[in-house]
């Protein structure tokens, strides 16, 4: 039988080659290399994934979808401009006797 996750073809590659994680875990070290041995080969590149959306996790994903619709984008203040182009910004300056970080 192939391992379903990544995470349980870990599990069960670990049981295989270590009797005393196999007897600490509780499994039968000749199960944990059919799974093993069934998973070679076989790659895990999305992890496990779920038989069934969870439909609180919609809800939400629907409500942050309204609300971006409704909101509007946020206008940038311009800042004012000076005679030879565009005003700098105000830097502060270090007073005497401190740390420059």
């Amino acid at each position: 039988m192939p391992s379903t996750s990544k995470k349980q073809r870990n599990f069960m590659a670990a049981a295989a080659h270590s009797p005393a994680f196999a007897k600490k875990a509780g499994i039968s070290q000749d199960v944990a290399k059919e799974f093993n041995k069934a998973d070679k080969g076989k790659t895990f590149n999305k992890g496990g994934d779920m038989k069934k959306a969870n439909p609180f996790m919609e809800m939400i994903a629907k409500k942050k979808e309204a609300a971006a619709k409704k909101a509007a984008p946020a206008k940038k203040m311009a800042m004012p401009m000076k005679k030879g182009g565009m005003a700098k910004k105000p830097t502060k300056k270090m007073t005497t006797g401190g740390k420059a970080c």
